[in-house]
């Protein structure tokens, strides 16, 4: 079995502590990590590699930010998501291991606040998810297993967000952007945890206000996208909650999937 988690960690030297301790109780082959709101300079690779994963950064100062970290070698790693040359947020990274393709995904927000699209900023997040759907496209005719995971910024239903009326107009409810994550879907990919879980209002993200994450009055953005050869190979998916109750935690907590990959395959 292999498990593949993505977390966006919200800082990751800030929450290096945490992150660390949930690696060592989870042991996961795959972390995505987004947000790392550093260069790729100041990431703590040691620390990753002494426990022993290998380590790709795609870093940028203060914001945005992604990893892939991987007990196996990564191979032919891309850096950025293709379309758009003059696009510099470090949003996207992707590469081989484990017989997987796998990418760890920072979408674009789109908001000024949660109930308000951003002029400059929503149009930015639809291209950014037209490219992105684009580049899911090509990698199918690969026929590789493939794990598009990450921070979407997007709350696929209403089931996904403790009140969708205080959503009315956001980015991540707004009909363009679903219709865009719909387009993903039928592609083809399959989004992990709600293909093996019915339950409603389970989130991976609580404001750090109002004592959210207490009255559990959060949203799930945080989502694991399969291709079709990855999504026969799917066992399980999980939301860990105990994260988000930690000192100093991030707003968002790990999601994860374990996939059965034939030992040979793994290689």
């Amino acid at each position: 079995m292999i498990k593949i988690a993505t977390w966006n960690v919200n800082s990751i030297n800030k929450r290096l502590p945490n992150v660390l301790e949930w690696i060592r109780e989870a042991s996961p082959h795959v972390l995505l990590l987004q947000e790392l709101k550093t260069v790729a300079e100041k990431f703590p690779y040691l620390e990753f590699e002494e426990l022993g994963y290998h380590v790709e950064v795609v870093g940028q100062k203060s914001y945005n930010g992604v990893a892939l970290i991987s007990k196996a070698p990564i191979t032919d790693v891309l850096r950025e998501l293709p379309g758009d040359s003059e696009d510099d947020h470090a949003r996207y990274v992707e590469g081989t291991t484990f017989g997987l393709r796998v990418a760890s995904i920072y979408l674009p927000n789109g908001n000024n606040n949660y109930n308000k699209t951003d002029s400059v900023k929503f149009p930015y997040k639809l291209k950014w998810m037209e490219r992105l759907n684009a580049h899911a496209a090509a990698l199918l005719k690969t026929e590789q297993p493939t794990v598009l995971a990450g921070d979407f910024n997007l709350i696929p239903t209403d089931d996904d967000v403790f009140d969708p009326r205080r959503f009315d107009g956001s980015a991540h409810t707004h009909a363009a952007s679903r219709n865009r994550y719909r387009a993903l879907e039928h592609l083809g990919y399959n989004e992990a945890w709600r293909s093996l879980n019915n339950e409603a209002h389970v989130y991976s993200y609580w404001d750090y206000q109002k004592e959210a994450y207490q009255h559990n009055n959060g949203i799930r953005i945080d989502l694991m996208m399969l291709s079709p050869q990855a999504a026969d190979l799917l066992m399980a998916s999980a939301i860990d909650k105990a994260p988000r109750g930690k000192e100093s935690p991030s707003d968002h907590t790990p999601v994860y999937c374990e996939f059965d990959i034939p030992q040979k395959a793994a290689a």
